[in-house]
């Protein structure tokens, strides 16, 4: 039996899932165990026990064997791809000291030594020692010094999640560079990391042996280890290929590879990528990430809580749509479509700034959520549709200022994530762009990257044009409707680009007030 087909495991937020790719990139067959994302034992902090993500992947794997057409023998490697900034301690035996810190951890570290010497000066000559202030206090490693030094004194090897299921995987220290998103001293211009003399050592002090080896994707990582065999099924010796991080493998897998295609990703942190060959900084100081292809950057502007703002409403004020829906017997989503086509583009005059939670410094560190606009004709259905368009919109103007700082203008759209499975979205995003905006043929994009960099890798394709030629396709495209596209265009010009700094003074006298 030819050896043309790709095992993916991609460990998200949500879920972890087993899929098998063939060289066109069409699903085989796909298993999915749901998580629990994060407990948490204090306001603001989220944790979850190593083993529970390592538990989700041998479950979906040991079900993947069971289906029906699914050979081992067919399966010429594997690739991993996680989510982002979520790390773990290991001891000396390669155990977890704690539960992991969950990328949506809020904890933070204030009071540190500032970065001092030549590095000092210069951010504070350019007016970035403030950035590098909320960097360091972001850091999960200082907060790990600082309040659990005993944790932090015993720790071996100090490791994303996807560094810790390469070991589980191999029995190998190792990472990919396309992995390392995350409060780390890496260098994200040269993709290695951080050189003696750089600042971020003095920003998250720690000693560089507590950090994996770093391979660039499509490389192998090493090979399925006998433990990792007999708790996954997967063959002893298949070789592990690197991919990258979610939301990079993501952008592959949309199609995502020139860069005047923008990568929408509409999951629990919104974001828009493009992939370029060269470093820009669309926001000073705050790097583009590894892309999932070795010699790129992924230019990258998040919108944090994203799409965790529509399951907020589904879960505050959507009980009426999930009733009915399990009385028919149909998927809620259907319904809460309906709610988006039942309001006029523009809300009727409703708008949303999406900053439930703060950035670096776009927006600030004090910015809020906030609605404006309403009236006495506004309804549950206006509010909802109101928030996909303020995603809408701060991820347009994240897109604008991606073409401004890398001169290649965004001419068209790839739409990735849960929220891509909704045809009401994905019109409301092609209208508030006034770009064709299109979906993937399969919702398992992210998946579909890391299949793409283990085909490169194991040459069953020759090149990544090649592999992102044969293995994504497009599924629906969706047309600019002209009316709404002019509505739109007025808002965002006359009403949503003023509304940050407008209501930065109140957002800080908010901050001042509760933080008393």
């Amino acid at each position: 039996m030819p050896k043309d087909q790709i095992l993916a495991i991609d460990n998200g937020t949500q879920s972890v899932r087993a899929l098998i790719f063939d060289l066109r990139g069409n699903v085989i067959a796909r298993s999915r165990v749901p998580i629990e994302p994060y407990f948490s034992t204090a306001p603001g902090l989220a944790e979850q026990r190593p083993e529970v993500f390592w538990d989700a992947v041998c479950l979906a794997c040991q079900q993947l064997w069971l289906m029906p057409g699914v050979h081992k023998d067919a399966i010429a490697g594997v690739a991993l791809t996680t989510q982002r900034g979520t790390l773990i301690n290991l001891d000396k035996a390669g155990q977890p000291l704690r539960p992991a810190m969950v990328w949506l951890d809020q904890r933070r570290t204030e009071g540190l030594t500032p970065v001092g010497g030549l590095w000092g000066l210069a951010f504070a000559l350019s007016g970035m020692s403030g950035t590098v202030a909320y960097l360091q206090a972001e850091a999960e490693a200082n907060w790990l010094r600082t309040h659990q030094p005993e944790i932090w004194a015993k720790t071996h090897k100090y490791l994303l999640l996807s560094g810790y299921l390469t070991q589980r995987l191999t029995d190998q220290y190792v990472d990919s560079i396309g992995c390392q998103v995350g409060y780390l001293p890496f260098d994200y211009k040269r993709k290695r990391w951080a050189s003696k003399s750089d600042w971020k050592w003095q920003a998250i002090p720690m000693d560089p042996a507590l950090l994996p080896d770093l391979i660039a994707p499509a490389q192998p990582l090493g090979q399925i280890s006998r433990s990792a065999a007999e708790a996954t099924g997967i063959p002893i010796g298949l070789p592990l290929i690197a991919a990258a991080a979610d939301k990079a493998c993501e952008v592959i897998g949309s199609g995502a590879l020139d860069p005047s295609i923008g990568c929408l990703s509409y999951g629990t942190t919104a974001t828009i990528n493009t992939t370029h060959r060269k470093y820009v900084e669309v926001i000073p100081l705050i790097p583009p990430y590894p892309s999932a292809v070795p010699d790129a950057y992924a230019l990258e502007i998040q919108i944090y809580r994203g799409y965790w703002m529509v399951n907020w409403f589904k879960q505050e004020f959507g009980h009426h749509e999930q009733r009915i829906a399990e009385e028919r017997g149909i998927e809620p989503e259907a319904l809460f479509d309906e709610l988006v086509r039942a309001v006029p583009a523009g809300s009727q005059g409703l708008l949303l700034q999406p900053y439930w939670s703060p950035g670096i410094k776009v927006p600030g560190p004090e910015a809020k959520g906030a609605i404006i606009g309403f009236g006495d004709v506004h309804t549950r259905a206006h509010v909802y549709r109101a928030i996909l368009e303020g995603l809408g919109y701060a991820l347009r103007e994240g897109a604008e200022r991606t073409s401004q700082r890398s001169g290649v203008p965004i001419t068209s759209l790839r739409v990735a994530g849960g929220g891509s499975q909704s045809d009401a979205a994905m019109q409301l995003t092609a209208d508030l762009f006034g770009l064709a905006t299109s979906r993937p043929h399969t919702y398992e994009a992210s998946g579909l990257g890391a299949a793409i960099d283990a085909t490169v890798g194991l040459k069953l394709h020759p090149d990544f044009e090649t592999a992102v030629k044969e293995m994504t396709h497009l599924r629906d495209t969706f047309e600019p409707d002209r009316a709404a596209q002019a509505i739109y265009d007025e808002l965002y010009h006359t009403v949503y680009r003023k509304m940050y700094d407008r209501l930065k003074p109140l957002y800080e006298a908010i901050g001042r007030v509760i933080s008393r």
